[in-house]
C-alpha cells in the first residue's frame, strides 16, 4: 500500500516595504546614497576660501589664510618696521633669500610697494606678472617692490619659483608669519603703498591689473621721478 503524499500546503511570499525589497533594504540603499553624496561633496570642496569680493570688482578674489582683525591698517599711518619684538626679548628680522634684513628705514625717499604672496596661491600667481613688469619699468623711478612670501616650507622652494619667472625685485622671507601679523593682514595677496616719507599711502586686498597698479604706483612715486603718461584705472 502507497504511503499517503504529503499535503501541499501555499504560503503567500512576504511583501516588501517597496517591490520585493524590505524596509531594512530601502534604509541600508538610502544611507548608501547619502555616504556617496558626503563623500563628493568632500572630495571637491577647496582646500581654503576666498574672500567675497562684492559686486564691484569681480577679479578681486583675495585668498583668505586667516581670521579678518578687528582694525587694519589704515592709510595715514606710519609704515610698521620689518621687524618684531619678540617676548623672548629676542628680535624677529625680515630678511630676504640670501639672509640679508630688509629694513623700510633703509628705503626712506623711495616709494614702497609691500606685496604678501605665496607661490602655491592662485591670485597670486596671476599677479606675478604685474609685478615683475612694473617692478623693472619703475625700479629707476623710486619704486622699491618688496614681495614677502608666507606659509611657505624653506627659502629655496620661493627661490626656485623666483628664478623660474626671473623675479629681479626684492623678496623677503617671512617663515613665522610675524611680519604678515603685524601688518594686520588676513589674505594673500595684501598690496601696502608706502610713500616716500614711509606713510602708508593705501592697503588693497586682493590682486591688482596693471593699470590699477600702475595708478597707484605713480601717486606714490619720488617727486623727482618723471611724469608718466600711463591712464589711471
Amino acid at each position: 500500500m502507497a504511503e499517503p503524499r504529503p499535503s501541499f500546503r501555499h504560503r503567500p511570499g512576504r511583501r516588501g516595504l517597496i517591490g520585493p525589497f524590505s524596509g531594512r533594504q530601502v534604509l541600508l540603499a538610502g544611507l548608501a546614497v547619502v555616504a556617496t553624496v558626503v563623500g563628493l561633496v568632500a572630495i571637491t570642496a577647496p582646500l581654503g576660501t576666498i574672500a567675497d569680493p562684492g559686486l564691484g570688482d569681480p577679479r578681486a578674489t583675495p585668498f583668505v589664510i586667516g581670521p579678518a582683525p578687528a582694525e587694519g591698517l589704515r592709510p595715514g599711518e606710519r609704515a610698521p618696521e620689518l621687524a618684531v619684538d619678540l617676548d623672548d626679548g629676542s628680535t624677529y628680522q625680515l630678511t630676504d633669500l640670501d639672509g640679508n634684513p630688509i629694513r623700510l628705514a633703509d628705503l626712506r625717499g623711495k616709494a614702497v610697494w609691500i606685496n604678501f604672496w605665496a607661490t602655491w596661491c592662485p591670485p597670486c600667481q596671476a599677479e606675478t606678472p604685474v609685478l615683475r613688469e612694473l617692478a623693472e619699468r619703475y625700479g629707476d623711478q623710486g619704486l622699491e617692490l618688496i614681495g614677502i612670501s608666507v606659509q611657505e616650507t624653506t627659502p629655496s622652494d620661493v627661490r626656485a619659483y623666483a628664478e623660474r619667472y626671473q623675479l629681479g625685485y626684492t623678496i623677503g622671507f617671512d617663515a613665522s608669519g610675524h611680519i604678515f601679523d603685524r601688518y594686520r593682514a588676513y589674505v594673500l595677496p595684501t598690496q601696502i603703498f608706502i610713500d616716500p616719507d614711509g606713510v602708508i599711502r593705501e592697503v588693497v586686498l586682493g590682486q591688482l591689473d596693471l593699470a590699477a597698479a600702475t595708478a597707484r604706483i605713480e601717486r606714490i612715486l619720488p617727486a623727482s621721478a618723471p611724469p608718466s603718461t600711463s591712464p589711471a584705472p
